[in-house]
């Protein structure tokens, strides 16, 4: 029997220190993967459960680091319980070879989710307020308007490869600038 521990950061700039700090005392190997929840291939998630006998433990730190919705946790706990792996929340002290860690396990993927969902509602809903509001989102411009002005008079005698390299920006975003202007949209981000 081993106690397998899955870490995983959405972004390389996150740091496992925590999850990393709380499995290995209580984890014979430690696997580490740097990508979205969301993602559809999670390649060290899913050697690490290829990988797993009956008998073994799959530990996490927190819920969400290893499944993405209530239904993904329910399914993969229900696969790997069928294969005789136990699954174990470090942070929760939830161990899912009893009935009452089952039934907390449930309430806990279902409250994940929820909250996973109403910080998302709550992002589109300031993000919709902040633009009714006149709020410019996203990158800052690569060009001015003047240069955008500029480049738009320069294009009869020059190519657009020329000008952006002027400009230190690829020709196709000099392009997609120049139709934005004349589409009268200069405010929205490249």
């Amino acid at each position: 029997m081993k106690r397998v521990g899955y870490l995983r950061v959405s972004t390389a700039e996150q740091r496992t220190d925590r999850q990393f700090d709380a499995l290995k005392d209580v984890c014979d190997e430690l696997h580490i993967e740097t990508v979205s929840a969301v993602c559809a291939r999670r390649p060290v998630y899913e050697r690490v459960i290829r990988n797993l006998r009956g008998g073994d433990v799959l530990v996490v730190w927190d819920l969400d680091r290893a499944f993405r919705s209530v239904v993904d946790a329910l399914t993969e706990a229900e696969k790997l319980r069928r294969r005789g792996i136990d699954f174990h929340i470090a942070s929760l002290h939830v161990d899912t070879r009893t009935p009452a860690g089952i039934f907390v396990y449930t309430m806990l993927s279902a409250l994940a989710e929820f909250e996973r969902r109403t910080l998302s509602q709550r992002t589109r809903e300031g993000l919709a307020a902040a633009r009714r509001r006149g709020k410019r989102l996203g990158r800052p411009p690569k060009l001015s308007e003047w240069q955008l002005h500029e480049a738009r008079l320069r294009m009869s005698a020059e190519t657009i490869t020329a000008i952006a390299a002027d400009y230190d920006v690829a020709p196709w975003t000099l392009s997609r600038s120049l139709k934005r202007v004349r589409s009268g949209n200069p405010g929205i981000p490249q």
